[in-house]
């Protein structure tokens, strides 16, 4: 479909991202599968080709560029490669807010250069075992000591949690005030008292390295507070929209994918004589996923905009993401039907791309709790 948001500059982005991407990630795609985790070569060589941190300053290795285009162009290519999913919506579509726009300069000197060429994996740490949607339920602790904090609880279902080098986690620095009492400290994850736990065994996305982590006494000098002390919450709640943006445009670029794929099987696979797709349920089929898709599509690049001009609200955002990824489990559960028995099997893309699809509804905030934030911003 037509589209007109993107320039001659994001069409070459687009063709860098995509040769990054067909050489790079998915010859290793099963590999990764069966690792649980990809390789951090794979992180250095994005680096290199300018797929990480262009929202740092130049100074800092990046390209001084805000332009979420760019974000949506990288998570595009790497589902029409075919490739697994390698984290680096993560540090781009999340991270990168936290880092380039809260760091002090001191922080930004230590740590962009190596998350803009791939040294560095980042991680964000919300989620407890027994807080997920109410941040203000974190058990996790950060208790001021001298020139120090010392950080102990657990934290769960952290992408890039077993690769990940530096981790921004949502502790309470006033246990007593709710939500008022968090804030964002960074840590090394070198430091004594850090742990990994197991990789999380998740019914889809296996490359991506989803983990517990455990913080037992971990010291971590005051400068790596990220923003402003007690005030953490407000913090992820401002980034949250880019996060929803970022699990929107996944949605879209997999169900245009499988959509890809399953137009292309309708196309070849025959039954009584003909090509599955002429049969007028099929088509039906077809037409009705291709139309939902493109209108998601117009949805999603009125919302990139609207991001790129600082006006994306979180009602907005919440109401993308719910959407969208209740558009791609539909659509992807069809494509899976359409391909009958063979969308079973693992070795065809459309399976992983089902099993991959079930957590978009999940993580980022459930739809229902999309839907509450969206039927609040209505007065009720």
């Amino acid at each position: 479909m037509r589209r007109g948001i993107f320039t001659e500059e994001h069409e070459q982005f687009r063709e860098t991202a995509r040769a990054f991407f067909d050489k790079e990630c998915a010859p290793h795609s099963e590999e990764w599968e069966r690792a649980g985790k990809v390789s951090r070569d794979a992180w250095r060589k994005a680096g290199k080709a300018g797929l990480l941190g262009w929202e740092a300053p130049e100074e800092y290795g990046g390209l001084g560029i805000r332009d979420y285009r760019f974000n949506m162009i990288v998570s595009e290519e790497m589902f029409q490669s075919g490739s697994v999913g390698i984290g680096l919506g993560v540090q781009n579509d999340i991270m990168a807010a936290y880092l380039v726009g809260l760091c002090t300069e001191e922080q930004k000197r230590r740590w962009l250069p190596g998350f803009a060429n791939g040294d560095i994996v980042t991680s964000i740490a919300m989620s407890e075992p027994a807080a997920g949607s109410d941040l203000a339920g974190i058990k996790t602790t950060a208790k001021r000591v001298g020139d120090h904090y010392v950080i102990n609880g657990q934290k769960t279902f952290i992408s890039n949690g077993l690769l990940s080098d530096l981790v921004l986690v949502a502790a309470k620095t006033d246990p007593g005030a709710g939500r008022k009492g968090i804030s964002l400290i960074a840590v090394e994850t070198t430091r004594p008292g850090f742990s990994r736990g197991r990789k999380l065994d998740k019914i889809g996305q296996w490359s991506a390295d989803t983990a517990e982590l455990f913080f037992g006494d971990v010291e971590v000098p005051v400068e790596n507070l990220v923003g402003e002390e007690n005030r953490g919450f407000y913090h992820l709640v401002a980034n949250l929209p880019s996060e929803r943006l970022g699990i929107a445009t996944y949605a879209v670029a997999a169900a245009r994918r499988a959509l890809d794929l399953t137009t292309e099987y309708a196309r070849e696979r025959r039954a009584f004589g003909q090509p599955i797709g002429t049969f007028q349920v099929n088509r039906h089929f077809l037409a009705e996923m291709k139309t939902k898709l493109d209108v998601a599509t117009v949805y999603l690049d009125q919302c990139v905009l609207a991001a790129n001009a600082g006006e994306l609200t979180a009602q907005e955002a919440a109401g993308l993401k719910w959407w969208t990824s209740e558009i791609q489990w539909e659509i992807l559960d069809r494509c899976l039907q359409l391909h009958g028995g063979y969308g079973y099997m693992n070795e065809y893309e459309v399976a992983r791309l089902w099993r991959d699809s079930r957590v978009q509804r999940l993580y980022g905030g459930t739809t229902e709790i999309m839907k509450d934030l969206v039927g609040r911003s209505m007065g009720f």
